[in-house]
């Protein structure tokens, strides 16, 4: 499988796997509302990121946000686990994102020429 295709399945899973967190954003809507506007944006990204598997060279920025804003909420739940805020169960979810994040660094689309050229004029 070549690095394109399987950035494509990546892209896939993981949009399906984020916008099938809209089931539990309806059953938390009135129980724990912060939790349901997390999962909101979770949902969101995840339509975007079916959207990218088209084209995802296209969508490199959306792909390196979905990779490291994965890294950023892996971290802060790893720390509240190891500080008893969270049951330690989380720690699946924190392992879940890091590989998310890591399989999409991996996988990124590499820059085209032109976005170099205006990148060095930055």
């Amino acid at each position: 499988m070549n690095r394109d295709r399987a950035l494509k399945v990546v892209l896939g899973v993981v949009g399906l796997l984020f916008s099938a967190l809209v089931y539990p954003l309806v059953l938390f809507v009135r129980q724990d509302p912060p939790l349901s506007m997390m999962f909101s944006v979770y949902v969101t990204l995840g339509i975007f990121l079916l959207l990218a598997v088209r084209n995802p060279s296209a969508s490199r920025r959306l792909i390196a946000f979905t990779a490291w804003s994965s890294f950023a909420h892996a971290a802060l739940m790893g720390v509240q686990a190891f500080r008893n805020m969270i049951s330690r169960g989380e720690l699946v979810g924190v392992a879940l994102l890091v590989v998310i994040g890591v399989a999409l660094i991996a996988l990124a689309p590499a820059r085209q020429p032109a976005e170099r050229a205006s990148a060095a004029t930055l």
